[in-house]
């Protein structure tokens, strides 16, 4: 189902109206800007007329640019603009409500402050159901075959574990966990077994979010002379994100080990800190190894991937910022 239609019987279940939909033949008279920016639709019951407007592109403009860009709309078609979506994040709602921007989110959010309907009384937000996460391997493995376009649908589990430096027993254990959990099917070509994803890398990404961890075990202060210089020790956290995205640089790096190298006697002499020091680093120690593609020039910091689920649940707003950004550099 389209947005329009979705919007349509959202409003239909919502306010009890039965509007109809059809597109807005206004639209070629707009600024080709407004044209391009946007998908109209014309939308008709309840003796009142409102103009849907649907993005036609994937990054969203700023609330302030949206609001102009509305405002724009609604002079020209002479009725109210609602701005539709098919997802909204917690701190974009609450920016498009400072600016008092009509939008809607169909089957979950409706904020209409010209007709008086506020947010709050129609929000709802569905339950979900528990779900199991996979184990660091398995996170691990399908990261980095997600990573690099020559296995984001095929792959073979045997070597991608040899190359991670995992054993036979936890390439069938990540095997089991996959095909279990609706990820691939197992592809027997003589005696190797390859893992065959159905959807797309983008797609995949979103069947497995939900059951994907920070692989953060636990971060802190540590006085490290020479892990920055180290070629196996990239940036995490802020640090990564800095450098991914037009995020500023936090005051101190922050680095990611496995927990096996924190564990080897190369990190013996780590002296740990009750607080940060000048010269010192926050290190953060992962469940797996933080490099996870091949290629030389991608060591520098996290991958994108793990770096976008090592991030709290609730964040400031140019973390979101950035976190958004950072999607352009998912690989796919």
């Amino acid at each position: 189902m389209g947005l329009p239609d979705a919007a349509t019987d959202y409003l239909r279940e919502t306010l009890g109206i039965k509007p109809t939909s059809r597109p807005w033949s206004g639209a070629a008279k707009l600024p080709y800007h407004l044209q391009d920016e946007f998908e109209l639709h014309e939308l008709t019951g309840a003796d009142r007329t409102i103009l849907l407007a649907l993005s036609r592109r994937k990054k969203r403009p700023t609330p302030t640019a949206l609001r102009e860009r509305l405002d724009k709309l609604k002079t020209a078609a002479s009725r109210l603009v609602i701005y539709v979506t098919g997802d909204l994040a917690s701190y974009e709602r609450k920016r498009l409500i400072e600016q008092k921007v009509p939008f809607m989110v169909p089957g979950n959010q409706l904020y209409l402050p010209d007709l008086g309907i506020d947010l709050r009384e129609y929000f709802r937000q569905q339950p979900k159901e528990p779900v199991d996460g996979f184990s660091p391997a398995t996170q691990a493995l399908l990261l980095r075959a997600l990573l690099s376009q020559s296995t984001q649908r095929e792959w073979n589990p045997a070597a991608t574990a040899r190359a991670a430096g995992y054993t036979v027993m936890t390439v069938s254990r990540v095997v089991r966990e996959l095909i279990n959990a609706g990820v691939a099917r197992l592809d027997q070509r003589g005696r190797t077994r390859w893992l065959f994803m159905e959807r797309t890398p983008a797609e995949t990404w979103e069947l497995i979010r939900p059951r994907l961890r920070t692989p953060i075990r636990r971060q802190f202060w540590a006085r490290l002379p020479t892990v920055s210089d180290h070629k196996d020790t990239p940036l995490a956290g802020l640090s990564a994100l800095a450098h991914y995205t037009q995020l500023a640089d936090p005051p101190m790096p922050i680095y990611a080990v496995g927990m096996e190298r924190h564990r080897s006697p190369s990190f013996k002499n780590v002296e740990e800190t009750p607080e940060p020091l000048h010269g010192g680093c926050q290190l953060q120690v992962w469940s797996y190894a933080p490099i996870l593609s091949a290629k030389s020039h991608d060591k520098t910091a996290v991958d994108p991937l793990s770096l976008s689920l090592s991030f709290p649940e609730n964040r400031d707003e140019r973390i979101e910022l950035a976190l958004e950004e950072l999607k352009e550099r998912f690989p796919w």
